[in-house]
């Protein structure tokens, strides 16, 4: 009898033990060399493998998934004010009628409804975007996206914001529109207010109670500016900086909970849910690293592609500051295949662009290592240093998103090769591409300063000119051709359409696209699939930033070698 008793004290014993551990595990995150960053997102414990919840992305089950921080806490002038109206709103209109959980439901119900009312009556959301005429029935097809939607697939939403509220509650909009399609489940939400001095950080505040209402799962960060004093500000370098940390959520959940997203939507300005849709749809038609919408601001009474800063045709060159309205022969791309197509409103391939709302692919991309990077030999004009002299080869100083379009040629590059040294000896390999090298002349452009035309997101960019290019550096040997590596699928989409305050989306789209949308004849997956991809240009027009002074500063020209063998040489040693 004592031996048996002693034997179910020790089993009690340790199964006390073993459920201590297991909640132990099952509750608490797992820690990891990174951990000094800042890390929201739990590791997997054993109950959520166990469980095996339906949804990875579930607030209600994993309350990390919505967090906030650097919520500018100061007292406002009217805070008490406005906290006792609330208060007394509560206790008069609301708390007595909430009796159980049915009449709490309905409260929560009646909550939706207003948030969508707000949101659906603001700007130009409610209004235009579903009757806005587009090219091969978009929009009148009411299941259009119902092929896209039923794949369940996980999108993470990315916007940085800079003192920009007059387009903050319509981009709340755009995503509430995209939760009514895929579900709160199916999006993550990084919004990251850097630096601002306007009203978005009040905005911010509504975002964050929109979402956490609706379920979606989100981070909200503020962050200050990288210098106080706007002359030591490099532009570039504080591009990076804020990408990488609306970033951080997405790779946390791949470390931590080894979840993967389908696409990463950027948002920029202001692009219709339809047109987002759209260009994921272009995206995974082309099984595309990145696909970018067409950026376009208001200037002296017309409209005039914005972002040239960011983005160089398949050749290398900018594209033209052309109208809306201009005819075919003055269309944005210069080369010829990518001019036939945007006159066609067809995907066409680019060597890089982030012209607006932007679609990328992780997998390619964040996933495989690549992030945003800038320059780092710039002139910081706020010191008493002699301006340094650059050889004529330097490094382009251009945008971090141009050095990300960069880095994933690269990045393709180096896939091609790996997959060739599976295939064949190294050193018969490099033989074979030194036999093929041939010789290719870099042209440079003058350096004129940049006199800043203040147009939308424009006014860093360079103005145009169709000056033919001028030949100051004589020739230089590229010992291979960049056509002959594997190239990175980017395209833009010039269906969707990026806006800004005070533009017309509406005249926008009738410039663009007429009024009855025609379609060309084109049908099926011809009007999204591309059936030949280009190499990389072996030179390409640099607009650079050589100097510090925030995104306005002075910038210049020059068109570079552009080497991809150069680049991946001591990965071929």
């Amino acid at each position: 009898m004592a031996f048996g008793f002693r034997r179910r004290n020790l089993t009690r014993i340790f199964i006390l033990i073993s459920a201590a551990i297991l909640i132990r595990l099952a509750t608490s995150s797992h820690p990891s060399s990174s951990d000094t960053k800042l890390h929201e997102i739990q590791g997997h414990g054993v109950l959520d493998f166990v469980h095996g919840s339906e949804s990875v992305l579930d607030t209600r089950r994993y309350g990390f998934l919505q967090s906030r921080f650097g919520r500018d806490d100061k007292e406002d002038l009217m805070g008490d004010i406005v906290r006792n109206g609330v208060d007394d709103y509560w206790e008069r209109f609301q708390k007595p009628y909430i009796v159980g959980p049915d009449t709490a439901q309905m409260d929560v119900q009646s909550a939706m409804s207003s948030i969508e009312m707000l949101l659906s009556l603001n700007g130009w959301v409610a209004a235009h975007c579903p009757t806005l005429v587009r090219p091969f029935g978009q929009n009148s097809h009411e299941h259009a996206f119902d092929d896209l939607i039923s794949k369940n697939h996980l999108y993470f939403v990315g916007i940085v914001i800079h003192s920009a509220d007059h387009f903050l509650v319509d981009q709340l909009a755009v995503i509430v529109q995209l939760v009514k399609r895929f579900g709160p489940s199916s999006l993550f939400v990084s919004m990251l207010d850097y630096d601002s001095s306007d009203s978005t950080a009040t905005l911010t505040d509504l975002s964050e109670a929109v979402l956490t209402l609706l379920g979606v799962p989100y981070r909200i960060r503020r962050v200050s500016g990288m210098t106080e004093d706007p002359a030591a500000a490099y532009y570039p370098a504080e591009e990076a900086y804020m990408r990488n940390l609306a970033l951080e959520p997405l790779r946390e959940l791949y470390e931590r909970r080894k979840i993967k997203f389908h696409r990463v939507i950027w948002l920029k300005g202001f692009t219709c849910p339809n047109d987002i849709l759209e260009t994921i749809k272009v995206s995974d038609a082309n099984d595309a690293a990145m696909v970018c919408g067409m950026d376009w601001a208001e200037h002296n009474g017309f409209f005039i592609f914005s972002d040239r800063w960011r983005t160089r045709d398949i050749n290398g060159d900018q594209f033209r500051q052309s109208k809306s309205s201009s005819k075919p022969d003055a269309v944005p791309p210069r080369d010829e295949v990518g001019a036939a197509r945007y006159s066609q409103h067809l995907p066409f391939q680019v060597f890089c662009c982030e012209s607006g709302t932007h679609v990328v692919d992780p997998a390619q991309t964040y996933y495989k290592g690549i992030s945003y990077r800038a320059g780092a030999d710039f002139h910081n004009v706020s010191t008493t240093d002699a301006r340094p002299e650059r050889a004529p080869d330097a490094p382009c100083l251009d945008s971090s998103q141009a050095w990300f379009c960069r880095d994933l040629w690269l990045q393709k590059a180096r896939e091609g090769v790996q997959e060739m040294d599976a295939r064949n000896p190294p050193a018969r390999r490099k033989r074979a591409l030194e036999d093929d090298s041939k010789e290719e002349v870099a042209h440079r452009l003058p350096n004129d300063a940049d006199p800043d035309a203040n147009a939308g997101s424009d006014y860093d960019a360079m103005p145009d000119s169709d000056v033919p290019v001028e030949d100051v550096s004589g020739s230089t040997r590229l010992s291979v051709p960049n056509s002959l590596f594997r190239p990175a699928r980017i395209l833009v989409n010039p269906r969707c359409v990026t806006t800004y305050a005070g533009v017309s989306h509406t005249q926008l789209a009738l410039d663009l696209f007429g009024t009855e949308g025609e379609d060309h004849g084109i049908d099926g997956a011809g009007k999204y699939v591309l059936d030949d991809w280009e190499g990389a240009p072996d030179s390409f027009v640099c607009q650079e930033q050589r100097q510090t002074g925030g995104r306005k500063a002075t910038k210049t020209q020059r068109r570079p070698t552009y080497s991809i063998h150069e680049d991946l040489h001591n990965y071929l040693q």
